[in-house]
């Protein structure tokens, strides 16, 4: 068995990266334990224990005529301790304050990265290789947010990268856009172990931070990808095929931004007879560009 200490900090870096990659959280135990054949100890202790027991049987004449000696009394127990609470694995309501605070000191997005980098309050951080930040410039006032970044961009350092990537680059130039000229991001900066979704309070820690990007981005138009990331600003449970294809208003920190949905890159790798519904979505989003950005 390969101990920790026979690895290199690189060789050990890599492995820990694997793990995560791989989906385990946390390790729990320093050695394996079997929990079975602990229980079936316990168990075997148990019935041995209850076999050597002796019985107590009916007294003869003889012992009733004998006083009964009792045993002295033995001092009560005292009651046991209450098990420690443990530590919520997530951080709490002021950690989601301490996220809003490191968020609004941003004065620049430039800042902000720094402020995001530097952040340690979300334990998604803990696991991801990457703090994956927007690419791209605001200068287009055109936005593009995903759900949170792949296993591609967490090695990549940057938003829509590999297969998913390549795919949504093709989308963009078929309506005259390139990434270099708008401004790519994702809602959650930090990849989940082994993709899960984020959780809840994951979600609020992160909140501040992709709301202070479209504030300071300041875009006309934003495009959501992905089923995720269009519940997350428009709220409900549907679904992507729900929500996408409508041009709705969502408000920012006070601003009212114009946002279509449609289906991310990776769900049309998956299903690509989804498409043609894209394509539509697509053509909305170059349509109003057209009209009150560049028009």
């Amino acid at each position: 068995m390969i101990s920790a200490s026979d690895l290199t900090p690189a060789e050990l870096a890599a492995l820990l990266h694997f793990h995560a990659d791989a989906g385990v959280d946390w390790l729990l135990e320093e050695q394996p334990v079997d929990r079975f054949a602990e229980f079936e100890a316990m168990r075997t202790a148990r019935q041995g224990a209850r076999a050597v027991q002796p019985r107590t049987e009916a007294p003869g004449p003889a012992s009733r005529a004998q006083p009964e000696r009792r045993p002295a009394a033995k001092p009560a127990a005292p009651p046991a301790a209450a098990p420690p609470r443990a530590t919520p694995a997530i951080p709490d309501e002021q950690v989601v304050e301490q996220a809003r605070f490191a968020a609004e000191s941003a004065r620049s997005l430039s800042e902000l990265k720094t402020a995001l980098e530097a952040f340690n309050g979300c334990n998604l951080k803990n696991s991801a290789r990457s703090t994956i930040f927007a690419s791209g410039t605001p200068e287009g006032r055109i936005m593009v947010i995903g759900p949170m970044p792949s296993a591609d961009d967490d090695r990549e350092g940057a938003p829509f990268a590999g297969r998913a990537g390549q795919l949504l680059d093709r989308m963009l130039a078929a309506i005259d856009l390139q990434r270099d000229a708008i401004l790519l991001t994702n809602v959650i900066p930090w990849r989940p172990p082994g993709n899960r979704a984020p959780s809840p309070p994951e979600i609020e820690i992160c909140r501040p931070f992709i709301e202070r990007q479209i504030a300071l981005a300041e875009p006309k138009a934003l495009l959501l990808l992905g089923n995720f990331t269009a519940r997350h600003f428009f709220g409900g449970g549907e679904t992507i095929h729900g929500l996408r294809g409508q041009w709705r208003e969502i408000s920012i920190l006070g601003r009212s931004i114009p946002a279509i949905a449609s289906l991310h890159p990776q769900e049309l790798l998956t299903a690509p007879i989804n498409k043609r519904l894209a394509w539509s979505d697509l053509l909305a989003f170059k349509n109003y560009i057209a009209a009150e950005i560049l028009g």
